[in-house]
């Protein structure tokens, strides 16, 4: 699952921009300058992928169902996300459709279907979401709503088969809409949440160019997925999993 934001979109200076892009290219082994000049070009190949979403750290199980409760600014913040019977195709892909719901002070802000399937090496990929934003109890906008394949958006890796320290890859791409990438930062530690305390985690870094002051770390844990989310640069925000029940499959 992922915890949703609400990105607020900046311009970003082009020397920025290509920093950004060769820091987090795929490989960590791979060259600064060949990641900077590198078009993002995934191969998505239906043929690729099938099965259940069951990686380890980012489990997808029909019925599954995760809430997180921390702050946004001032309010109480409130996030839902469960995952559906339902499937979505996208590029001849079979996914698993995520819905998850944010509220602010027990107001409805945001309302958003995701949709994810795996490889059969075992990534997790995030192929689009479909997501509004609410204001007085009305839609306000649909701003970063993508999928892969209309309009020039590709899908990206939301978890890696095998997440290694150093390992960074990009999560989606909808052109100055939906950007985000992330980076493995270790593995092994412990984290104690309202759930429980949980081991064997993966943590990561995750930011986009589109909103170049905020970072933030997630921490995945093996069996459940994310557990807490820390914004560590542009912000001091702490969202933690309360309360997680694993579907029936």
């Amino acid at each position: 699952m992922r915890i949703r934001r609400v990105w607020r979109y900046a311009a970003v200076p082009a020397a920025l921009a290509a920093f950004l892009v060769s820091s987090c290219g795929g490989s960590s082994s791979t060259s600064t300058t060949e990641r900077s000049t590198r078009p993002y070009e995934p191969r998505i190949r239906p043929a690729d992928f099938g099965g259940p979403v069951d990686n380890p750290y980012f489990p997808l199980i029909p019925g599954s169902r995760w809430v997180y409760e921390g702050k946004q600014g001032d309010a109480s913040e409130r996030t839902v996300v469960e995952v559906t019977p339902d499937t979505k195709a996208i590029l001849g892909v079979t996914n698993v459709v995520v819905h998850d719901t944010v509220s602010n002070d027990g107001t409805l802000k945001e309302d958003t279907f995701d949709w994810y399937a795996q490889d059969r090496e075992g990534n997790v990929w995030y192929f689009g979401e479909d997501t509004k934003e609410f204001e007085n109890g009305v839609v306000a906008n649909t701003e970063g709503s993508w999928e892969a394949g209309v309009d020039g958006a590709k899908a990206g890796i939301i978890m890696k088969a095998g997440p290694r320290a150093g390992v960074a890859y990009r999560q989606e791409y909808y052109r100055g809409h939906a950007e985000d990438f992330a980076q493995v930062l270790g593995k092994s530690q412990s984290v104690t949440v309202p759930a429980g305390t949980y081991h064997d985690i993966v943590k990561t870094k995750e930011f986009t160019p589109l909103e170049p002051n905020l970072l933030e770390h997630k921490y995945y844990a093996r069996g459940v997925g994310v557990v807490r989310e820390d914004t560590v640069r542009g912000g001091s925000d702490r969202v933690q999993l309360v309360e997680y029940t694993r579907g029936p499959g």
